[in-house]
């Protein structure tokens, strides 16, 4: 029986999709659920897997743009593919078979090179296990000498090697590599020139003392871990600063609709996820409503589906603001780009330990610099601002965040 295997559909709005590339080759015998190829829209890169076990037929080629129900290709379930165990035996047999055959093409040509070397002059048999026990050859231990003896050869241990034994020479080369943009590679492209082009960004600079919230996590690290499973990170208390600061600065969470301003009562903050495939960006939905371990736990799955090329259109879709953490790849400083059709993006960088000025003294601390890029359209410097410095107070002030981002001596005195 012959199977047609669809494109499925990533999300309502996408039509179509790419092929990025077929994981099985055209006539390959492959097994029930096993993933075949890898489709790109313009939002995620999904897999494509075999609904029935057979021989696999090509439709569309690597590159091809196909409507989403498309046949891709097709599964011949009269050919049966190999039990696992067998084709693991198969293979083995096949990599055994090509070793003999490997030995034997190095194997002379050693021994040739050895007897030529000690043709050239006489090595007693003490210096030749030495030299063999060493790594040594005649030309590391003699130059115009006759004849090979212990001292000779304890002479040429000694000697310091040359910078090139150590220090690989790299062979020029003018050769050069071309590949075809992703969908989701040039989609990105597109939407970052718009930005620059459609919106009227502008960036604000602040420094948050990280000693705090580092200083939590070394203390309860281990329990969090006994308690829940994985480790605690930054981001979760920065989508959580986030979230609770919109509701200071709504402005800093809203979007421009038209003519309208659209001013979300909930944040779904969105989390840049680089991938081989290029930046995907996740959504923690309602981050206001969400306990520090339930974003830890949705940011790493979310990451990982991201990763792993497991990610849904939906989960990718929406957001009212978005956080990207530079500092993982070691960068101090930098101004992030609008995520559209938000209006703003709260960038992360790398902590470093630097001088203070802390109650009239002079501490090392490890300070973060933070950059809040948003669109001078709708949020205004007092907003843009305003937002940064209550993200730096309930970081640097982790308590707050239970407090609805106020002070414990504030609620206390009803004032």
């Amino acid at each position: 029986m012959i199977v047609e295997i669809k494109v499925p559909s990533p999300g309502e709005s996408i039509t179509e999709v790419e092929i990025g590339s077929w994981l099985v080759e055209d006539g390959a015998v492959v097994r029930k659920d096993q993933e075949i190829a890898e489709v790109e829209s313009d939002k995620a890169t999904l897999t494509i897997v075999a609904s029935e076990a057979g021989k696999i037929a090509h439709k569309a080629a690597e590159g091809e743009s196909v409507e989403v129900g498309a046949v891709v290709c097709t599964i011949d379930t009269s050919v049966a593919p190999a039990p696992k165990k067998e084709a693991a035996q198969a293979e083995a047999k096949a990599e055994e078979e090509a070793q003999p055959e490997e030995k034997k093409e190095v194997a002379p040509a050693t021994e040739v090179k050895a007897s030529e070397e000690f043709d050239k002059v006489k090595v007693t048999s003490v210096a030749k296990e030495m030299m063999k026990e060493h790594g040594l050859s005649v030309d590391d231990v003699i130059s115009g000498l006759k004849r090979l003896g212990k001292k000779e050869v304890e002479a040429a241990m000694e000697a310091p090697k040359s910078a090139e034994t150590f220090v690989p020479k790299k062979v020029a080369s003018r050769d050069e590599e071309r590949e075809r943009m992703s969908s989701l590679r040039r989609k990105l492209s597109a939407r970052l020139v718009s930005v620059k082009n459609e919106t009227a960004m502008l960036t604000t600079f602040n420094e948050i003392d990280m000693s705090f919230v580092m200083d939590m996590r070394k203390t309860y690290q281990q329990k969090f871990i006994d308690k829940h499973g994985f480790k605690l990170g930054f981001m979760s208390f920065f989508t959580k600063a986030v979230a609770v600061a919109a509701e200071f600065h709504p402005m800093v969470n809203a979007q421009i609709d038209g003519d309208e301003i659209v001013i979300p009562q909930f944040v779904d903050v969105g989390i840049a996820v680089s991938t081989p495939k290029g930046l995907m960006v996740p959504i923690v939905r309602n981050a206001e409503s969400k306990s520090i371990p339930e974003i830890e736990l949705e940011i790493k799955e979310l990451a990982e589906k991201a990763r792993t090329k497991k990610i849904s259109v939906d989960e990718l879709s929406g957001g009212t603001f978005t956080i990207t953490n530079g500092g993982v790849f070691g960068s101090l400083l930098s101004t992030p780009i609008i995520n559209p059709p938000q209006s703003a993006i709260l960038g992360m960088h790398n902590i470093v330990e630097r001088p203070v000025a802390v109650n009239g003294q002079v501490v090392i601390r490890p300070m973060m610099y933070v950059a809040l890029s948003y669109d001078h359209r709708i949020i205004d410097g007092k907003d843009s601002v305003g937002f940064l410095v209550k993200v730096k107070e309930m970081i640097e002030n982790p308590e707050r965040m239970f407090t609805n981002g106020k002070d414990a001596g504030e609620l206390l005195l009803g004032i």
